[in-house]
């Protein structure tokens, strides 16, 4: 995979974000009767019509492509709770709300096979756009924030395509600074070297004879 190489500078391709959020586990409602699946990441199944079943999204999507089930969008992925989120978020400039690690991705795999089974499809897709906008304008502000002083940056709640977005970026201008020793540092260290404790004179020195 992309950033293999040098693992502290990891950087995957939205696609290889999305195929990892793929394991996601989702509610399916089937049409048919099928025997359980036995897979090497789990069995699952029976299935029955109508009856509920929870899935991995990755066969959720197989499933909805051959006309065998429906999908159940998350709980997250409705217009209340997502007005919701984007009025906190927009209420907190320094904070994140909760929201799924992939929420991301995994509204894109809804909208892209299952956009039939979402309630208010239009609505729920365009909120999930002003969050995604307004979380990232927070990662922007944020980083124009870090200078030579900083150590580490927390932010909580990131989700996984936005940590792959900001990650590589945030350690390569950590780096710089380490690297380029910036003004700040320096005289923070000149500093802490003027405050040291002076030695004390102790009157002349003699040099040592050897009897």
């Amino acid at each position: 995979m992309a950033g293999q190489s040098d693992p502290h500078l990891s950087l995957f391709s939205p696609s290889e974000v999305e195929f990892v959020a793929e394991d996601e586990i989702v509610e399916i409602v089937p049409n048919i009767r099928m025997e359980a699946l036995n897979m090497i990441c789990g069995d699952f199944g029976p299935f029955f019509p109508q009856i509920p079943s929870k899935v991995p999204l990755w066969l959720a999507v197989a499933l909805k492509r051959r006309g065998k089930c429906t999908i159940r969008a998350p709980e997250w992925m409705t217009v209340e709770r997502l007005t919701q989120v984007l009025d906190a978020e927009r209420e907190s400039p320094r904070e994140f709300q909760p929201l799924p690690f992939h929420y991301i991705e995994i509204s894109k795999l809804l909208f892209d096979h299952s956009r039939d089974d979402i309630t208010d499809a239009y609505l729920v897709r365009s909120l999930i756009e002003d969050i995604r906008d307004v979380r990232f304008h927070k990662v922007e502000t944020g980083l124009e924030t870090i200078s030579g002083r900083t150590h580490a940056v927390k932010l909580k709640n990131l989700s996984a395509m936005e940590v792959n977005i900001v990650r590589p970026f945030m350690v390569r201008t950590l780096q710089a600074f380490y690297k380029h020793d910036s003004p700040q540092m320096i005289q923070q260290a000149d500093n802490t070297g003027s405050r040291s404790t002076p030695v004390t004179d102790r009157g002349p020195r003699r040099d040592l004879r050897r009897r």
